[in-house]
């Protein structure tokens, strides 16, 4: 099975990749980890492209996506899961990723990049502030148990 967890920076998403890790297990995928599969960004984007692919029968593959570009990896058939938080969490969450400090900028770019997931089609929307992991992650080991 191949589980996208998609959203924008600081909303929970490597923190539900590790519970969903834990219960339907896999390897997870984070961003642009895919690069270092070849020396060549194309040629390593077809190797990933086919790596999922693959994985849709075999070992689980969980990609953790941050960039509108990178969700047209997922194949057909992957589970899409979008991860959702607050501009006011995502900013102090982020700032506390900067050791306390959120410069303008910074700011500015979370506001402007705020709600760039939402429109498109997802098999589960998950509250990465006030979501119940446990739940989300049963549906997921259902399904994965319902394609065996």
């Amino acid at each position: 099975m191949v589980i996208g967890i998609i959203g924008e920076n600081c909303t929970g998403k490597s923190t539900l990749a590790k519970k969903v890790k834990e219960a339907v297990g896999g390897e997870i995928v984070t961003g642009k980890d895919y690069l270092r599969m070849a020396k060549s960004e194309s040629e390593a984007g077809l190797l990933f492209r086919e790596k999922l692919k693959n994985a849709l029968s075999g070992p689980n593959v969980i990609y953790v996506i941050t960039q509108p570009e990178h969700v047209e990896f997922l194949p057909e058939g992957a589970v899409r899961v979008l991860v959702s938080a607050d501009l006011d969490t995502i900013k102090e969450r982020f700032r506390e990723r900067m050791h306390g400090n959120l410069p303008a900028p910074v700011a500015d770019m979370l506001e402007k990049k705020h709600g760039i997931f939402e429109g498109g089609s997802y098999d589960f929307r998950y509250d990465g502030v006030n979501g119940d992991p446990a739940l989300l992650c049963n549906a997921l080991r259902e399904r994965a148990e319902s394609t065996l």
